[in-house]
């Protein structure tokens, strides 16, 4: 069923692409003094609309995103002017309105901002922010900054100087002890980047040490060429001092766990623990008056792991929707996409990441680090 709904989905997205596109082309091209009527220009226009439909009968390529990122605006702009020949239908005979239509039949406004769009996706994607949360709690503890880095896709999509560049700013916060939230390295990183970056990483000043949990790509699990196997992978971390939670938790403190899920892959259903028998050790006195803080790549199961005494999840994955308006739409579904969340006693940090995937560009949320101030609180 899900293979014939992709199927459905691709199809309709290349009809819906090419005929917007054959029909867009009759009106630059009667504009600019062609007959789109003919039969070699009807013939030209038929070709274009069908390449254009078949780069864009997949998402997830980078041609149609650029496509669908040109058509949208071109769409954008066909909403506005039709709202605008109503405002303005007193002054159709007026010069203004006459200039104002013929920039819109030119086409070059939708170029000229698609232009400003991309060039300020590829600026975006290569420049990182610093995002600052605080959370406090009940519980008798000390205060506590903790950094959080995930989804580095190191080598792929962002220059790796960006985040190199980054570190010394990050030293400078004097995190307590650093989280790696899983997708720091992918299937297009060497095996020379894979020791580079975890390297880089295990240099970094801390107090109470640094903690990884696989994301999705980290064992490069859709692709057929690795270049580094699962135990290479845990070596080099471990080699660089870094501590991999797989379904575990450790006392970072006296009053602080920290937890680590391995990741659930894309069905949610991998053979993973429950954060119930993660934490079956643990007492109900520890849950209550130690701050139980839990990493997961994917932001799901926030109300179970709230359930288990859980007080803050963090998490990456999302990208925060990376392309707009994805972030908008998965907000809209419910989706844990970017920022704190309240489920039930649990609070979750969902990051955006330090880089994106795939497309070279970042038309929504900005690439981060993520700094949290653990803080106790008296209770009201």
């Amino acid at each position: 069923m899900f293979y014939f709904a992709n199927i459905f989905l691709f199809l309709l997205i290349m009809f819906l692409t090419g005929s917007y596109v054959y029909v867009k082309s009759a009106s630059f091209i009667t504009f600019y003094g062609g007959a789109p009527t003919k039969w070699w220009v009807r013939t030209l226009r038929v070709i274009a609309a069908v390449v254009i439909g078949y780069f864009c009968r997949n998402t997830w390529n980078t041609a149609a995103m650029f496509i669908l990122h040109f058509l949208a605006i071109f769409l954008l702009l066909d909403g506005i002017a039709f709202v605008l020949r109503r405002l303005l239908r007193k002054w159709k005979e007026t010069k203004f309105y006459d200039i104002l239509h013929r920039i819109y039949r030119m086409g070059v406004v939708p170029v000229v901002l698609f232009a400003l769009v991309i060039g300020y996706g590829f600026y975006n994607m290569n420049h990182i922010q610093r995002t600052e949360y605080n959370v406090t709690t009940v519980k008798p503890i000390g205060d506590y900054d903790v950094v959080l880095l995930t989804d580095v896709h190191y080598d792929t999509i962002q220059d790796p100087s960006v985040l190199q560049n980054k570190i010394q700013e990050i030293n400078a916060c004097h995190p307590d002890f650093i989280i790696l939230g899983g997708d720091i390295v992918e299937e297009g990183t060497s095996k020379k980047k894979l020791e580079e970056v975890f390297t880089m990483f295990g240099k970094m000043e801390n107090k109470y040490g640094i903690y990884f949990v696989y994301g999705n790509h980290d064992r490069q699990p859709y692709t057929s060429e690795r270049t580094y196997t699962d135990e290479q992978l845990e070596s080099v971390i471990e080699k660089n001092g870094i501590q991999i939670l797989r379904d575990k938790y450790v006392s970072v403190t006296d009053d602080l766990i920290l937890a680590g899920r391995d990741d659930a892959a894309w069905s949610g259903k991998a053979n993973r623990k429950s954060s119930e028998e993660i934490f079956s050790g643990l007492s109900q006195k520890e849950r209550e008056k130690k701050f139980m803080l839990l990493v997961d790549h994917q932001p799901i199961e926030v109300g179970e792991n709230g359930a288990q005494g859980v007080d803050l999840q963090v998490s990456g994955h999302t990208h925060a929707g990376q392309v707009w308006p994805v972030g908008i739409i998965s907000e809209a579904a419910g989706i844990l996409n970017y920022g704190m969340y309240h489920r039930g006693t649990c609070r979750a940090i969902v990051s955006s990441g330090v880089a994106g995937w795939r497309f070279p560009i970042r038309t929504g949320e900005h690439c981060e680090y993520v700094l949290v101030h653990l803080r106790s609180q008296e209770e009201v």
